[in-house]
């Protein structure tokens, strides 16, 4: 009975001590850039996503329209259990079910991260985020 009270409260909790897939929903509270977002304040890493840098024009045009994509809506985010610097790394999707990277890839914000996506964006990828540097780490 107890489990079934403290049920809701799982999907927030279990990030902290993530080491399996775990979800988590919630409405976007920041946008750090085009990789990257807060669900509830919980730092997302969208896995397999190359994005550049804020300082660049491409960078700051990727956050704009991630901006005006996700932020303050509800989406949810299958987390793999990995986590880089202080983000959880996963895979976020809106309500009708979109993959919220391979959408900046195929809007030419970001390109796929071949290294830790196993190609699975490359389908994505646009003239135009082709024409975006990849970083070393994706090689």
């Amino acid at each position: 009975m107890q489990w079934f009270i403290l049920a809701p409260f799982l999907a927030v909790a279990l990030p902290a001590t993530a080491s399996a897939q775990n979800w988590i929903e919630g409405r976007v509270t920041h946008v750090r850039d085009i990789d990257t977002i807060e669900v509830k304040d919980l730092p997302v890493r969208f896995n397999g996503i190359d994005g550049p840098e804020l300082d660049t024009p491409a960078g700051a045009a990727g956050r704009k329209w991630l901006r005006r994509l996700v932020l303050r809506k509800p989406i949810s985010c299958s987390l793999t259990g990995a986590k880089t610097h202080d983000r959880w790394v996963g895979t976020c999707y809106l309500p009708s079910g979109q993959d919220i990277g391979a959408l900046a890839i195929s809007e030419g914000l970001a390109r796929d991260c071949p290294r830790y996506s196993r190609g699975k964006y490359r389908e994505y990828e646009t003239d135009r985020s082709r024409a975006l540097p990849v970083s070393s780490y994706c090689r």
